[in-house]
């Protein structure tokens, strides 16, 4: 769950299945002239829309940090057996429904505890750092069948398309983690030839944002993502929490993408 502190005091709320839906439409709408669309098409879609549902037995039961009161950023929740055994149950579900996607999905699960594998320039903030005993287990574990997997499928192809999974993946946490703000990311695939480039992102309201160069198939592109607003940023108990939570009506943030 992404956890954003308004400055009049209120919780904004985005979950990590509803960041992976935003990071859907992002990958559905990718390629023009100047962007090679995405290849196995469906699969890539799939996979982006998809790629968060680990989360998703979180989300039915979200925590507070005892300490402090307020919930859990994503990058704070603890990691236990149940929520890896919620990974390894995204990726077996997604790779039982495409392959391909599979694949990816879980290149992209592992590659979160390995700066993912040193490919993008600037993602330090969004990477995992710390990896217990049973993390290096599933991350063998994953790695063991990725090779496997990956002996199926054109290397560089593969090896593109998980770099654009990480491209949409940080796209989305541009728009769910923090107000819009002038970025970049890079290096972005332009095709399947290995070239690539800096995307550059500036806003111009707060709800619209330029693309340097345009990346979509639609000018302009509107996305929208669903969050959760409560009026207030710390609980007395983890049952107090969710029962505001599963109050809090659905709110739909609206952008759109020049």
């Amino acid at each position: 769950m992404i956890v954003r502190k308004q400055t009049n005091g209120e919780l904004v709320l985005i979950g990590q299945t509803d960041h992976s839906r935003l990071v859907g439409q992002l990958a559905a709408h990718w390629g023009n002239e100047h962007f090679a669309k995405p290849a196995p098409y469906n699969s890539m879609v799939r996979a982006a829309t998809f790629h968060d549902y680990g989360w998703l037995r979180y989300e039915t039961s979200p925590l507070i940090n005892p300490e402090t009161g307020e919930p859990y950023n994503f990058l704070q929740v603890p990691l236990g057996s149940a929520q890896i055994n919620s990974y390894q149950w995204s990726l077996d579900w997604m790779a039982g429904i495409d392959h391909y996607a599979g694949l990816i999905v879980s290149m992209h699960r592992t590659g979160l505890w390995k700066n993912r594998y040193d490919l993008m320039t600037n993602s330090s903030g969004y990477n995992l750092r710390q990896m217990s005993l049973d993390v290096h287990e599933f991350v063998d574990r994953n790695e063991r069948w990725q090779e496997h997997a990956r002996q199926s499928y054109d290397a560089e192809q593969l090896r593109t398309n998980y770099q654009l999974m990480q491209v949409w993946d940080l796209l989305g946490l541009y728009f769910c983690c923090q107000e819009l703000y002038e970025d970049s990311v890079e290096p972005v695939p332009v095709d399947y030839s290995g070239n690539s480039i800096q995307l550059r992102m500036r806003p111009s309201s707060p709800r619209e944002v330029t693309f340097e160069p345009y990346p979509f198939d639609r000018r302009p592109l509107k996305i929208h993502l669903a969050a959760k607003r409560l009026p207030r940023i710390a609980f007395e108990s983890t049952e107090d929490f969710q029962s505001e939570y599963f109050k809090s009506p659905n709110d739909l943030l609206s952008f759109e993408l020049t």
